[in-house]
């Protein structure tokens, strides 16, 4: 995360959204994480510092970390998952790989409503 050591003398809340969400990740994998969940990691960040934030996510799992993100941006959660679970009032209703969730767009729609 190159762009935290361009900005290792400021403060966390000095930091704009995309690099305060790499920040939390780089703090996660400080206590050496076998998993590490993720909630909306996109949340309020333009497009560009998405693609940067799912490029680390992406890079954890290349090197065998597990990652369970939990977002509704379903370009940037396809683009790093391997899977789709769709839960509904806490409850699994469906799972899927990313192919074969993307290969029935009925579904998909029935499910999440896109």
């Amino acid at each position: 995360m190159p762009r935290l050591r361009e900005r290792r003398h400021n403060r966390g809340d000095q930091l704009a959204g995309g690099d305060q969400q790499m920040l939390a990740i780089g703090r996660a994998l400080l206590l050496g994480p076998k998993l590490v969940l993720l909630d909306e990691p996109s949340d309020g960040l333009a497009p560009t510092v998405v693609d940067q934030v799912m490029a680390v996510v992406k890079s954890l799992t290349a090197t065998g970390i597990s990652v369970l993100i939990v977002e509704q941006d379903l370009r940037a959660a396809f683009s790093v998952a391997g899977r789709v679970v769709v839960m509904s009032k806490g409850q699994i209703v469906h799972e899927a790989s990313i192919a074969a969730f993307r290969s029935d767009p009925g579904r998909a729609r029935e499910l999440l409503g896109v």
